[in-house]
């Protein structure tokens, strides 16, 4: 590691979490897809960055989900802790930190797993997602998104494989085949997905790289506001019409399981001072329900 780029040291303004430096040139390769624009993402299930622009993706997927596809790679965030630069070389280093991000992305992230239950690397929840992906890609998805929000909100040290196993389960993914995979194929992916990241000149996450057909790319570095987002798929493809999609709050759950008052505000487009007063409504009707952490809360269709 370099004293200026430690992997769990994320800088909010940048809306980035370092990881080890590559002298590699960014070379993406032109990968023809049946949609127009192909985005690929480097991330990670611990990334707090990463986990600040789901309210971007997911609007993303709304509206431009018939023009683009998104592959996700694993980009290695935490190895272990043999180092000590930045400021943090210990789990509890990365307590206050968390906390501090949560209020920057305005995403709930409760620091105190760093205290109570630290992850000794980001390695397992990775080579799990590659796992998942052998199975099915849409519950892979799910299944990050389930990972994301035990480590974040829950507390849940997601590199015990108890954790790792319940949140497949919830998701429909089948837990013996993923532990076979996790153990066996998945390692093997997430090398492929490391070796990428040098390829591409990945220095932190999130990273994003959007292609066309022609060859053309733009790269998004960052946490980045939507528009960031929607402008590069419209460079790439000038034609691309966003899909109209429905904003009452039973649609948007319907979509999503759980939402974030940040991420009900970017996709229902009610502004985030009114968001949270609205969801908070529909949990007192017994609509939803809602997990409160000391940074914010989480709401889900009540079951």
């Amino acid at each position: 590691m370099t004293e200026k780029n430690n992997p769990l040291l994320c800088n909010p303004v940048q809306g980035i979490c370092g990881t080890a430096d590559s002298t590699a040139e960014k070379n993406i390769a032109n990968q023809h897809s049946e949609k127009s624009v192909k985005v690929i993402y480097f991330t990670d299930p611990i990334c707090s960055a990463c986990w600040g622009i789901e309210p971007q993706l997911r609007k993303l997927k709304l509206e431009y989900g018939n023009q683009i596809e998104i592959e996700y790679r694993m980009g290695g965030l935490l190895p272990d802790w043999n180092y000590n630069v930045g400021g943090i070389s210990k789990p509890s280093d990365v307590a206050h930190h968390w906390d501090e991000v949560s209020a920057y992305y305005d995403m709930p992230i409760d620091g105190d797993i760093w205290l109570e239950d630290p992850l000794s690397s980001s390695y397992p929840p990775s080579i799990a997602f590659k796992a998942a992906q052998l199975q099915d890609q849409e519950k892979a998805l799910l299944f990050l998104r389930e990972m994301r929000e035990m480590v974040f909100l829950y507390k849940k040290n997601i590199a015990k494989w108890d954790n790792i196993a319940t949140a497949a389960t919830k998701v429909g993914i089948d837990t013996v085949q993923l532990k076979k995979d996790f153990e066996g194929r998945g390692k093997v992916l997430f090398e492929e997905d490391l070796k990428a990241a040098k390829t591409y000149g990945v220095r932190g996450f999130p990273t994003l790289f959007f292609t066309n057909q022609s060859g053309n790319k733009e790269i998004i570095y960052g946490t980045k506001p939507y528009p960031f987002f929607e402008t590069a798929i419209l460079k790439l493809n000038p034609t691309a019409e966003k899909q109209i999609y429905s904003k009452n709050w039973e649609a948007l759950f319907e979509n999503y399981y759980s939402l974030t008052a940040k991420e009900f505000a970017e996709l229902s487009g009610i502004g985030r001072s009114n968001s949270e007063t609205q969801l908070n409504e529909l949990v007192s009707k017994g609509k939803l329900q809602k997990f409160t952490t000391k940074h914010g809360a989480i709401w889900m269709m009540k079951k």
